[in-house]
């Protein structure tokens, strides 16, 4: 039987880095899947739909919650972000680790949903540093960043309720550490079940063979 596939949820204060970080977890190694999230705020520079988000309108948006359609969804500065449900239950049933990256609610309700997941929180290494991250963007106005910092004072009361907290000082670093970490996940003894009664019924034989 195989295995089933990891459920990692990333979460972390806009401008920690954490989509950067798993940029390079998914162009180093390729046993991931990334879960694309929908969305209802307009694309950054650069961004494509289907590859960053999946951009759409709200009442779109809110037919994907009456159907039952998204694993969890959240409003995040007056915009909904939500978890599309098919893509990721098929992937983690083949067995592959699938990467969520959404905000602190939405981790929590997948958490209720599956809870087997781990949740794990990126931070940058000062509050300082993060205002020169969302300052460097160069993409957001003075009030926009103002809002980002005055939710991740806010976000900041979830942390306890997380996993694992890495912190992303060096991308590179930052990245095996992911990557380790979930790879742990599968050593797990309840994912393992099939070798532990596996090793168990071989025993057996051994004994009443002596």
């Amino acid at each position: 039987m195989k295995q089933k596939g990891v459920l990692a949820v990333v979460s972390g204060f806009s401008g920690a880095g954490k989509g950067t970080v798993l940029k390079g977890l998914l162009d180093k190694y390729d046993n991931y899947a990334f879960s694309i999230s929908a969305t209802t705020r307009d694309p950054r520079p650069g961004e494509e739909n289907g590859r960053e988000y999946f951009f759409v309108k709200e009442d779109r948006f809110e037919e994907m919650i009456r159907k039952d359609q998204l694993i969890e969804y959240a409003r995040y500065v007056n915009h909904y972000y939500g978890t599309p449900r098919d893509y990721v239950e098929t992937r983690l049933a083949e067995g592959t680790d699938v990467i969520l990256e959404i905000e602190i609610q939405g981790a929590l309700n997948v958490k209720k949903k599956y809870p087997d997941a781990i949740l794990i929180f990126v931070l940058p290494p000062t509050a300082k540093e993060l205002e020169r991250r969302l300052t460097g963007r160069g993409t957001e106005t003075a009030e926009v960043i103002r809002q980002r910092l005055s939710r991740a004072y806010e976000e900041a009361d979830g942390m306890e309720m997380y996993d694992y907290i890495l912190v992303n000082d060096s991308v590179d670093l930052c990245v095996e550490e992911l990557h380790r970490l979930i790879q742990s996940q599968h050593l797990r003894t309840k994912s393992r079940m099939e070798l532990v009664s596996k090793m168990k019924d071989e025993l057996k034989e051994l004994v009443e063979n002596m």
